[in-house]
């Protein structure tokens, strides 16, 4: 996936006209998409924030190196009348007061795909990957989601770790927990907005879907503090994308939000954190899609010249979805707890088989690549 100028756009969202199917490119572009082989005369919807969308035929897919490029969106939206609200507050009030409108109001049992990463530098030291299944509550419900296990497995080279094994508390509840609309208060609730700046960043399109671009910061910034960009439906108020970070500059007060335990004689602390998260529409309801969780961590030793970083990565994107009839789940061994550390805690799901021969976590790939490899054995299991 390219622009007019030939440079690669990450983060493009491919879409199976009609079915559940898609996936998102990767850094460089590239993005894998599986269709089942009974769907010949299906189209394929390509989008992205600030670009004019494209409906290709499934065979404009069957050639090899197939390139897709998007043109940008030359309209001035500003002047577009639907972009009626001058106060972004009041934008960010109104997707608040709608998201029981705009979202999945039933349960929902969707299957996704799991990764994390953890980099000294820039080689792996940890990385875990997972198939698991989210047991979804309504989008206006105070109760939790739940995620359970299907396949896991994991590789790590602690001869890297400095003898310190930095782990990643959580897992998928990482990325899942960003869902701003299911945990408004998560940033900001309803009755919290007064604490943050709102502004209007340049307008964009997105399928057709006119969008309002909002700045957000908190106002209070002695402590970590909350600052990014909410993408959101100018018809419906609702929220599409959300990119945002917590400023670490207050260094012992991040220390204690994110580092639960360090051996003595270290200081460990955050430098950088940032998240990303998607929603997906069908049939009029929106509801999580992808979510991203980027840390990166400063380990300082005391009697050491040099300290080390390590790069934290956790995503979870969903690959399928059906509203749940039977009502609330019951957990078994096979949920996971929102404690749990992948890296030791899911030896019991290992299984070579389901992976395929090659046996092998492949951390440059992008996530949609592996998700192309499991579908097939998700389908055979």
């Amino acid at each position: 996936m390219v622009n007019s100028s030939g440079d690669p756009i990450n983060s493009a969202y491919l879409a199976v006209e009609g079915t559940n199917i898609s996936t998102v490119t990767n850094s460089d572009g590239y993005f894998s998409l599986k269709i089942p082989a009974d769907m010949q005369e299906v189209s394929v919807t390509v989008s992205h924030l600030g670009y004019r969308s494209r409906t290709l035929p499934l065979e404009f897919f069957k050639s090899e190196n197939v390139v897709i490029e998007l043109q940008e969106t030359m309209e001035e939206l500003s002047e577009v009348s639907i972009l009626s609200y001058t106060d972004p507050r009041a934008v960010v009030e109104n997707m608040l007061k709608n998201r029981g409108n705009n979202y999945f109001e039933d349960r929902a049992t969707m299957t996704a795909f799991y990764r994390e990463t953890i980099k000294r530098g820039r080689k792996n030291v940890s990385l875990s990957e997972a198939v698991v299944t989210i047991h979804k509550t309504p989008y206006n419900s105070m109760s939790d989601d739940d995620i359970a296990l299907v396949k896991a497995r994991k590789t790590a080279d602690y001869d890297r770790l400095d003898t310190v094994a930095l782990k990643l508390r959580g897992g998928p509840y990482n990325p899942l927990s960003i869902d701003l609309m299911k945990n408004p208060t998560y940033i900001f609730g309803q009755d919290e907005l007064e604490r943050f700046e709102f502004s209007f960043d340049q307008p964009t399109k997105i399928n057709d879907r006119y969008l309002y671009v909002v700045n957000f910061k908190e106002e209070d910034q002695g402590m970590p503090w909350y600052y990014g960009k909410l993408y959101i439906d100018a018809r419906s108020f609702t929220l599409v994308k959300a990119s945002f970070n917590l400023n670490v500059d207050n260094r012992s007060a991040a220390t204690d939000l994110f580092v639960k335990k360090k051996p003595g004689g270290t200081k460990v602390y955050p430098v950088e954190v940032h998240y990303d998260i998607q929603y997906r529409e069908r049939d009029g309801r929106w509801y999580y899609g992808y979510g991203n969780t980027n840390l990166e961590f400063v380990v300082n030793w005391k009697r050491r010249l040099f300290n080390s970083r390590y790069k934290v990565s956790s995503e979870l994107a969903v690959t399928d979805w059906k509203i749940n009839t039977e009502g609330k789940v019951k957990k078994d061994n096979t949920f996971l707890s929102n404690r749990v550390v992948m890296a030791d805690d899911i030896s019991g799901f290992a299984d070579v088989g389901f992976w395929g021969e090659n046996n092998i976590i492949e951390p440059d790939k992008s996530i949609e690549n592996a998700i192309d490899k499991i579908r097939k054995r998700l389908e055979e299991n």
